[in-house]
């Protein structure tokens, strides 16, 4: 079901990094993050805030940074599963010179954590810290008025569960360098932190205490912090860009949906997010054995595994019936009174591809429209209709396939290989085509035809991969989910899949790349269309259009090997994606097809029991995905 493509999309997808063995070296990096050092303060970065004075640095390229400025108080104690509150001021100097901690979470391979980190709780609950990357101004020269910058600001991926803002491959220093605009980014609240909602908590709170949206409202409160302070680093709280790929693109549709964002950007980038995914109140509330049935992670089910694990539980019957037997304030003191660490470590490790699948993005009516985003999107009245980007890359799933022993096979834990060429082609083909279709070309028809502001969408196609041990990258991984992220921020030496997609040989071909997509992404912060580029140079980039068959669509991003640069008119739907499945021979046999016509339309208006039969009759959740859920 689509559901289960979507949830393995965003939990394991994090964590899908080849086995080690697979190539004999490590996949994580052994450096610094940037800004994880504490800084030299350099006089001439010095700024006023509302909340007092900071002073950053001058980085490796020259360009003015602050890092880890708290844009909300701690969300510790009382606080914690609350919406976060204002930044209390300081007196002196705010020292802005070295990262803030990242927020509480699993430490994991795919985000560059050093193996010793892996599955353990890392990070702290007093993590609420944005970074601002800006072009060298002394401090009398800060541009103001009609001189102030495009503020361009960055939500990280990594499944809401894992992730931090100060990444290398995030940092916004040759953004900000070349393009003369404003980079921010920052942490949210992850996991359990960011999405948990009982109702017990926050009974008499606000109706954003009691969303269970506390990332989303994390994000929304780092806005408002740039609307207030921006100005004083050069930028123009009036020209403001919100753009995040993965949980983060996720996370910028939430936002486009949400009344909680009214004004606070104007224009939005979402890189390989998907818009169906937002879960019901009741499935992050309830017991599994609830009539309304929720998750087996939710917030009651929670609450049984602290009491079964604390004794005073024999089992999870008698922890409903000591749940239920308990006041609100009780339960609220309760899971409070827990540290972050038993917090995270309740939940199992190893769930979903190593994570556990946390509910998230919470459809509570306030934060986020109980409709389903798709249906929102269709009235521009009913959102915040600025003018959008939506892409993904070519080969979102590829990196998850290489995982399965269905489709891989190595000798001696290396030296991978795929078994069954068409087969493989076939399964990864439909479930990218899919992610493309439910985060790009369904929502850019809907989009612009509801909307007032344009819609422009991208594919990545960049697969210049080398050939490791052996292996053929470009075959195994191709254009994979998150390649496309250092090509935007212009951060290649340290980026979470270097080892695997670098080398000396494609640096020239990848180098343009990246000038061009990092120059649209810049002329779009500017003037709200990528146009061509910032140099006037570039092909133009022209919006969706739903005129024809014929007219545009998105624009593809690859190599000058690969026909560079180009528009292309080839929109894909579920409807496409139905007629094609039904004639498909690439299959190896009945189950499989039938398997994949499941998992793809089930759910959907396209999906018919006479065809599911006549294809073979077996169920998605019997055989295609479980090795990955």
């Amino acid at each position: 079901m689509l559901g289960k493509i979507i949830k393995v999309l965003l939990v394991g997808i994090v964590l899908l990094a080849l086995p080690i063995g697979y190539f004999g070296y490590q996949l994580y990096h052994t450096g610094e993050d940037y800004g994880q050092s504490r800084q030299v303060a350099d006089n001439a970065t010095k700024r006023s805030t509302a909340y007092g004075e900071v002073v950053g640095f001058v980085d490796q390229n020259s360009a003015h940074t602050w890092m880890g400025i708290p844009y909300a108080q701690p969300p510790v104690n009382e606080l914690r599963w609350r919406a976060p509150l204002p930044p209390q001021s300081w007196e002196g100097t705010y020292q802005a010179l070295q990262a803030g901690d990242f927020c509480k979470q699993f430490g994991s391979q795919m985000e560059s954590r050093p193996p010793s980190e892996w599955g353990k709780p890392i990070g702290s609950e007093d993590c609420l810290k944005l970074n601002i990357f800006a072009p060298a101004f002394a401090a009398d020269a800060v541009p103001g008025g009609d001189q102030r910058l495009p503020v361009m600001v960055y939500v990280h991926g990594g499944g809401n569960m894992v992730g931090y803002a100060n990444q290398f491959k995030y940092s916004g220093t040759q953004l900000a360098n070349t393009h003369n605009v404003i980079v921010v980014t920052f942490n949210y609240r992850l996991g359990p932190f960011g999405w948990f909602s009982h109702p017990a908590l926050n009974q008499h709170g606000s109706a954003e205490d009691q969303s269970g949206n506390y990332g989303n409202l994390d994000t929304i409160r780092a806005l408002g912090w740039v609307q207030n302070n921006i100005e004083a680093f050069g930028g123009n709280p009036d020209n403001v860009t919100l753009f995040g790929e993965s949980a983060g693109g996720m996370n910028t549709f939430v936002l486009l949906a949400s009344p909680l964002a009214e004004g606070l950007f104007h224009k939005a980038i979402v890189q390989s997010g998907i818009t169906t995914k937002t879960t019901q109140l009741s499935r992050a509330q309830n017991y599994v054995t609830d009539t309304e049935p929720g998750d087996q992670y939710s917030s009651k089910e929670i609450v049984n595994s602290f009491l079964v694990t604390d004794g005073l539980a024999a089992d999870r019957h008698a922890a409903t019936k000591y749940q239920n037997g308990m006041s609100s304030a009780e339960i609220s003191n309760y899971l409070r009174g827990k540290s972050a660490e038993e917090v995270l470590t309740i939940y199992d490790f190893g769930g979903a591809m190593g994570l556990p699948s946390v509910p998230q993005l919470l459809a509570d009516g306030t934060v986020i429209p109980s409709r389903e985003l798709i249906q929102v999107f269709a009235n521009s009245a009913d959102y915040n209709d600025v003018p959008t980007i939506l892409g993904s890359t070519r080969d979102e799933f590829k990196m998850l396939a290489a995982m399965d022993d269905t489709f891989v096979e190595s000798k001696f834990g290396v030296f991978p290989r795929i078994k069954d060429k068409p087969h493989h082609q076939a399964y990864t083909s439909y479930i990218n085509d899919t992610i493309k279709a439910l985060g790009v070309d369904e929502v850019a028809i809907v989009m612009s035809n509801g909307q007032n502001d344009p819609v422009y969408a991208y594919r990545f196609d960049w697969d210049e991969l080398p050939t490791i041990a052996g292996t053929d990258m470009q075959e195994l991984m191709g254009a994979a989910h998150a390649s496309e992220i250092p090509f935007v921020f212009g951060m290649f030496d340290d980026s979470f899949m270097s080892k695997l997609m670098f080398d000396e040989n494609n640096i020239p071909g990848r180098d343009v790349l990246s000038k061009s997509m990092s120059s649209y992404w810049a002329e779009f912060a500017y003037s709200s269309t990528p146009g061509r580029g910032r140099s006037g140079t570039l092909p133009e980039w022209r919006a969706w259009s739903n005129e024809s068959a014929e007219g545009d669509k998105y624009i593809i991003f690859d190599d000058e090997k690969d026909h560079g640069i180009r528009m292309t008119n080839k929109a894909i739907t579920l409807a496409v994606l139905h007629q094609r499945l039904l004639s498909d021979t690439r299959f190896p046999d009945a189950d499989s097809h039938s398997q994949m016509y499941d998992c793809l339309l089930k759910d959907t208006r396209y999906w018919n029991l006479e065809e599911f039969e006549a294809l073979g009759g077996s169920p998605c959740e019997d055989a295609m995905f479980s090795s990955l859920l």
